[in-house]
């Protein structure tokens, strides 16, 4: 079975965007998905064949004060305004397709944290219902700039606090090959998140979810490391971005958005010229 992972990152997202556009072009399908944070929103336009989707959500509709603003945190606690991205965008603005997300026959993971253990949890495709995608704006609400989503009485913070990479699950899921977006170069080496003096101040309840951030830099180095194992195995390919980028979780400039997702569909071109999925 052969899968697909997008790491996501906030706006860094954008570059999978430009990945899975190139990928919808081509007709490359999979049998299995897993997003985590803005990756899981690719995926799902990915999933619903709607090709270009994502590149105007990036960079036409993140424009509006309502998709993320200084105001959006001082009203309601949440930087990202995730129920202007995943209600009135998702259902009204620039809707997903319900009908092909639902009968796709991928199998189907978003990944979210559990905001009382700080352990992961996995959504599928029947968490998913029409103009219902609440696991993916809970998937995407990063602590501190975001207020955790309540599914069914249980609140969650972004996937990538616990399983920023989630290469295990898709393994322990029956895949046996993975192409993984990765959204920084795979050389990077994460280090302690700079605000994470804030933690306490802002994340007070959710001690498990300040325990799970302090170790999130090494989670992340350990499943690089898995992957560039699996890669040399040939069990997996990786999509990272071949060049510097001025982008972070944030950006606004239509310029560096745009300049990321070209990015993004040039890297995944040059990649499959090399390697079969």
């Amino acid at each position: 079975m052969t899968g697909l992972v997008d790491v996501g990152g906030g706006m860094r997202g954008i570059y999978g965007a430009g990945v899975m556009d190139y990928f919808l072009e081509r007709g490359f399908r999979f049998d299995y998905c897993i997003g985590v944070s803005s990756g899981s929103a690719n995926v799902a336009s990915f999933l619903s064949n709607q090709r270009g989707r994502n590149l105007r959500i990036y960079t036409t509709h993140s424009r509006d004060k309502r998709f993320m603003s200084v105001r959006n945190w001082l009203k309601d606690r949440s930087y990202f305004g995730l129920e202007y991205l995943y209600h009135t965008i998702t259902n009204e603005l620039d809707p997903i397709d319900y009908k092909e997300l639902l009968a796709t026959k991928s199998e189907l993971k978003v990944v979210v944290t559990n905001a009382l253990d700080g352990k992961p949890y996995y959504f599928t495709n029947k968490d998913i219902q029409q103009d219902n995608c609440e696991v993916l704006k809970a998937s995407c609400a990063l602590p501190v700039i975001c207020r955790p989503v309540s599914i069914k009485d249980t609140l969650y913070f972004d996937g990538g606090v616990s399983d920023p990479v989630p290469i295990r699950k898709a393994i322990a899921d029956g895949c046996d090959k993975l192409v993984v977006i990765l959204t920084s170069p795979i050389a990077l080496i994460k280090k302690p998140e700079k605000t994470r003096r804030l933690y306490p101040l802002f994340l007070k309840k959710y001690p498990k979810i300040i325990k799970a951030l302090g170790v999130r830099h090494n989670v992340y180095r350990d499943s690089i490391n898995f992957l560039l194992e699996l890669e040399k195995a040939g069990k997996a390919v990786i999509i990272s971005p071949t060049q510097k980028s001025q982008m972070s979780l944030s950006t606004k400039k239509s310029t560096v958005l745009q300049s990321f997702y070209n990015l993004g569909y040039d890297d995944a071109m040059r990649k499959l010229a090399s390697v079969e999925i």
